[in-house]
């Protein structure tokens, strides 16, 4: 042998023993397979995962894939792995003219200056016409003893409601009301035939009318019913403008109730004056929608009991995120490794569990990788009000959207877990892996409604959103990463993911859910939660 060829020899041997030296340190088993699915779903080629686009259906197929390759059955409609539905983009179609009429004289109101339409997606060219009643806030909480709506006749009328919510409300229950659909909700129920929406002085300080008006046409985001037709939870009586202080003004001349008086009660925190207004109002909003399709990731383990195979425990995370944007030192896509593929992941192998320890749960149980909860919890919405399965048979649903997974674990967030027979299971699960669960440390930040449970707990099913704690270097880390990374093309799998935390909180999602799935008794709503009650929940009246 030629020296040559001795150290060419000697180099190929030294090279695997070189590799071995540099490279990283295998993760174990449970911990790599979470980061691999991570690792695709959030990789560029799938740039940033949009709803209804090509690269969110990669994402979809390759759930689905991932699923069977486990032992999933698809849990969809029709022995599908997917449940279709159309997404909405909705806005006002123009200008509209409202007038109001006292006695001969009709008043016009001014667009911009007295009132902006907001669109009306289930009634694309609506109009009303009726007597004007002054409901306050428009919220009844009877377990707050209020009743805005009390020794008031608006049937047949037009509601006329103060933006926001009245100080001192809980702030779950200040969340559900500050949304203008949930009030007009309540306002059709009392037989109104539309809602107008005014500024209070605490809205101007934060976001004027003239500010609002000069962007009123911007889009927002729905989901359209298996028939086409667009979906709005007060397509009866759905708010169909807001009213500046000029509009409010005019709208309260010749009434017993002046708006001055409004607003000194607003100041004053004290309650609001309320009654019919004088004088008939016509009011008009005409809007335009386009639809594109999109779809979410069902799949099925089904129950082992005879009896409890028939319920059905929900393990849900969003599938979505928000796509290209504006870019960020040269990168446009916002990848949303934490937010949410990691949530994806840790629903996958927390499938797996369920496979490989061979024992199937007594309930049947729905793994939904969901689309549009960055659209406003979109799939969940559309998944709760048409479930693959009967409606009454959703027991539970546990949900993981966005843990930050930078830090090791000390505890952890039940968002709604208080509310519900939910809260013990996750306290246990939890400790089984030296775990504490604590308050929700911003509750003024209302998470309990802005991620995709919320849907669940609409259609009165238990449903608690599990997240990671501040415990620890927990408050640190989440500050970092909501000021760095979140809705930031850098929230990528470049960031310093403690897979070993990752790995522990799929454990207590899985101890979770085989707790709910083969536990006796079905889960129940605390008697007399205010959700539970509200939506008509199993046991909590």
């Amino acid at each position: 042998m030629s020296l040559r060829t001795f150290l060419a020899a000697a180099a190929l041997f030294a090279a695997p023993l070189a590799f071995a030296q540099t490279a990283p340190a295998q993760l174990p088993p449970e911990q790599a397979a979470l980061k691999a699915h991570v690792q695709f779903l959030a990789s560029d080629a799938l740039r940033g995962r949009e709803a209804g686009t090509r690269d969110y259906d990669v994402a979809a197929e390759y759930v689905a894939s991932e699923m069977l390759r486990l032992g999933l059955q698809p849990g969809a409609e029709g022995n599908s792995w997917f449940q279709p539905f159309k997404l909405i983009g909705y806005k006002p179609a123009e200008k509209a003219k409202w007038s109001l009429v006292r006695g001969s004289a009709e008043i016009p109101l001014q667009f911009g200056i007295d009132f902006v339409n907001t669109p009306a997606p289930a009634t694309p060219d609506f109009k009303a016409e009726g007597g004007i009643v002054f409901a306050g806030y428009g919220i009844v909480y009877p377990e707050g003893k209020r009743d805005d709506f009390k020794g008031l006749d608006v049937k047949g009328k037009i509601v006329a409601i103060l933006a926001g919510v009245p100080k001192g409300l809980p702030n779950a229950v200040e969340a559900h009301f500050s949304d203008d659909e949930q009030k007009a909700l309540i306002a059709q129920q009392k037989g109104a035939v539309a809602v107008i929406v005014l500024e209070t002085l605490a809205q101007r300080e934060q976001f004027p009318f003239e500010t609002f008006a000069s962007f009123y046409d911007y889009e927002r985001s729905g989901w359209a019913r298996p028939d086409g037709t667009a979906f709005a939870t007060a397509a009866g009586a759905p708010p169909v403008g807001y009213i500046g202080a000029a509009g409010a003004e005019k709208l309260f001349q010749g009434s017993k109730i002046k708006w001055a008086e409004v607003l000194a009660a607003e100041r004053k925190a004290t309650r609001v004056p309320t009654g019919a207004l004088v004088g008939t109002l016509k009011v008009a909003s005409k809007t335009k929608i386009v639809t594109q399709m999109t779809r979410s990731v069902v799949g099925l383990i089904p129950g082992s009991d005879p009896t409890l195979k028939d319920q059905y425990v929900v393990l849900s995370a969003h599938l979505d995120h928000v796509g290209i944007g504006d870019p960020v030192n040269g990168d446009r896509i916002y990848n949303g490794a934490m937010d949410n593929a990691i949530g994806v992941s840790t629903m996958l192998e927390v499938a797996r569990k369920f496979i490989a320890s061979g024992e199937r749960p007594k309930r049947s149980m729905l793994f939904v990788a969901l689309a549009a909860e960055e659209k406003g919890l979109i799939g969940s919405d559309y998944f709760a009000h048409y479930p693959p399965v009967p409606k009454d048979k959703l027991v539970a649903d546990v949900n993981m959207d966005m843990p930050i997974l930078t830090y090791p674990l000390v505890d952890l967030v039940a968002l709604g877990g208080e509310r519900s027979s939910l809260g013990p299971v996750i306290a246990a699960a939890a400790a089984s892996e030296g775990l504490k669960i604590v308050p929700d440390p911003a509750p003024e930040e209302m998470f309990f409604v802005r991620s995709d449970h919320y849907s669940f707990v609409k259609s009165g099913v238990p449903a608690v959103s599990l997240d990671t704690g501040p415990g620890g270097e927990g408050a640190v880390a989440q500050k970092k990463f909501l000021a760095e990374n979140y809705h930031k093309p850098s929230d990528q799998i470049d960031l310093p993911f403690n897979w070993d935390s990752a790995a522990k909180y799929m454990r207590v999602n899985y101890a979770v859910a085989r707790a709910l799935t083969d536990a006796p008794e079905r889960p129940r709503w605390n008697k007399g939660d205010f959700f539970g009650v509200q939506f008509g929940g199993y046991g909590a009246e």
